[in-house]
């Protein structure tokens, strides 16, 4: 089973890109983040025409994630636990295949650090670490994926000292993303590529994506169960190349079925 990840900013905005890269790329399941529409804005009979069920959790020109599997999708479920209040849609986990849960997680951006939003980031992360703990106890095949908005290490980034005072870098957002490392996950692009200075978003400003000045900031996290099966793992550059492309690229990894 082939699972990627994607950050597509905009998924009207990018929707050949996107249906490109579906048929190029073939995963069997995809997270999709920053989709920017509400559910019945998504371009779901483009998308199923290619094969794929969709489960959608969006939001009215901000946020918004979805799911695409070509394996079937079940027990569906929106929302990260822990805040009734919030409103945002960053969060959705369903059952793909027979036995692999799966999750899209677009975490908070956190800046600027001054303002609410580096604290409602770091709270998130809090609940996120709590359900990823609750899932790990189901000792299934679970894969958390998304844009995480951190960078974990000088390795994945261009230039540390630049982003030293950056919500995706400060240590409490690393630190963060360590303790749900540290439950038990595995990055799976680390654990089949220790090459450094790697990345999954290059900006749109200065000519970040022609000098490769990027950062790693999307990740699949694997329990030991996913991890086990883990066969292959990288990052695809193509689609951030392509006119009218997301700052982001995909992400993906593939796992075997089980014995």
């Amino acid at each position: 089973m082939k699972i990627a990840s994607w950050n597509v900013n905009s998924v009207k905005a990018r929707l050949d890109n996107v249906l490109d890269w579906l048929k190029t790329a073939a995963p069997d399941v995809v997270l999709l983040q920053e989709i920017k529409t509400v559910d019945d804005g998504f371009p779901r009979l483009e998308i199923e025409a290619l094969g794929y069920q969709c489960a959608i959790h969006g939001q009215k020109s901000y946020n918004g994630v979805a799911i695409l599997s070509k394996v079937g999708l079940s027990d569906v479920q929106p929302r990260l636990f822990g805040d009734d209040t919030d409103e945002q849609a960053r969060y959705l986990e369903a059952t793909v295949g027979n036995d692999v849960r799966v999750a899209t997680i677009y975490l908070p951006n956190g800046n600027p650090v001054a303002s609410e939003k580096y604290p409602y980031k770091l709270a998130w992360m809090k609940r996120l670490k709590a359900r990823a703990a609750e899932l790990l106890r189901t000792e299934g095949v679970v894969v958390l994926g998304g844009d995480y908005n951190v960078i974990p290490t000088d390795d994945d980034v261009h230039d540390p000292a630049a982003w030293v005072d950056d919500a995706l870098f400060r240590p409490e957002t690393r630190a963060a993303f360590r303790e749900i490392l540290w439950l038990g996950y595995t990055d799976a692009f680390r654990a089949l590529d220790q090459t450094v200075h790697k990345y999954t978003f290059w900006d749109y400003q200065g000519g970040a994506w022609q000098r490769d000045e990027g950062v790693r900031i999307d990740h699949l996290l694997l329990s030991p169960q996913a991890a086990d099966r883990l066969t292959a793992s990288g990052i695809d550059t193509a689609p951030r190349a392509k006119p009218k492309a997301s700052d982001h690229t995909p992400v993906w990894c593939e796992i075997r079925d089980a014995a």
